[in-house]
């Protein structure tokens, strides 16, 4: 077997829930191509008999160690272990903490699973989610005014998704469709207008997501949803719209993430003296 399609294991070993260790090494993965990697995720190692039983395997598997320990003691002990056992080791947290504390002029406090700890931030999220289902495609315009984001767009331009990954940073988000000769609700001019975020797309990229879309629910194409000159007319009005509101920013979501979507508002909402520390999304 070609050794560049067998399977490499990697070991994520973390004492929280391994998704700060998993997410960087799979956006480092991405740089690679034509290999297979296995992941295995060890969450909530806060035993050195653990840590070492873990260790001992990656030796026997060959496998390629990555942490996440926020405790010294246990950083300690794997770096010890994996040079004992000639393992290679990649500390994501040692050298990061290390440089904060000299930073910041204290110790870290080496305490586990603070990033899912229930605290006011953590239920504040939740509140934020809870709204943003009810506020979805403008099923509830009365909520538009304690909405902290809001998002305009035609159907079918990651206006939900990206409520929702709002939401999950503690974001109040509702979303207001945008449909072909129909005046978006009053309440949308109403609201304070710095909120207010614009969504358009490539039409062409418009109409393979709505067949998908159509694909996807069994529906026979018999409707003007993905005809190109409807979709055409419906981007039109809608640009229409946003060029009488100058003061919403307009961001083109065409191939693009909803993380960096998200981004492009969140740095919009700084510069506008609206943003907010934001936590990770993994924390719920």
């Amino acid at each position: 077997m070609n050794p560049a399609l067998r399977p490499r294991p990697i070991f994520i070993v973390s004492d929280g829930t391994g998704e700060t260790a998993e997410k960087v090494v799979r956006a480092g993965l991405l740089q690679f191509r034509g290999y297979l990697v296995h992941l295995q995720l060890f969450p909530t190692i806060t035993e050195g008999d653990e840590l070492e039983s873990i260790i001992l395997r990656a030796h026997k598997e060959d496998a390629l160690l990555v942490t996440t320990l926020v405790r010294t003691e246990m950083r300690t002990l794997a770096t010890e272990l994996a040079e004992k056992h000639r393992i290679r080791m990649v500390d994501l947290l040692g050298n990061l903490l290390g440089t904060l504390g000299r930073y910041l002029g204290v110790q870290p406090q080496g305490v586990p699973g603070r990033m899912h700890q229930t605290d006011a931030d953590y239920f504040r999220r939740v509140e934020a989610v809870e709204f943003t289902v009810k506020a979805d495609d403008g099923k509830e315009p009365r909520l538009l005014r304690k909405a902290d984001i809001i998002l305009v767009g035609v159907s079918r331009t990651s206006k939900t998704p990206l409520s929702v990954f709002l939401a999950l940073k503690g974001f109040r988000v509702s979303n207001v469709p945008i449909v072909l000769d129909q005046q978006p609700p009053a309440e949308l001019h109403r609201l304070d207008q710095r909120r207010v975020f614009g969504l358009t797309i490539d039409p062409e990229s418009l109409r393979d997501i709505r067949r998908e879309r159509l694909e996807t629910m069994r529906v026979a194409s018999r409707t003007n949803y993905d005809d190109m000159d409807y979709i055409l007319a419906e981007l039109e009005w809608c640009e229409d719209i946003f060029r009488h509101h100058p003061e919403w920013p307009v961001i083109d979501v065409t191939r693009r993430a909803v993380e960096e979507t998200a981004a492009n508002i969140l740095r919009i909402m700084g510069e506008r003296g609206l943003g907010r520390d934001v936590g990770e999304v993994g924390q719920l």
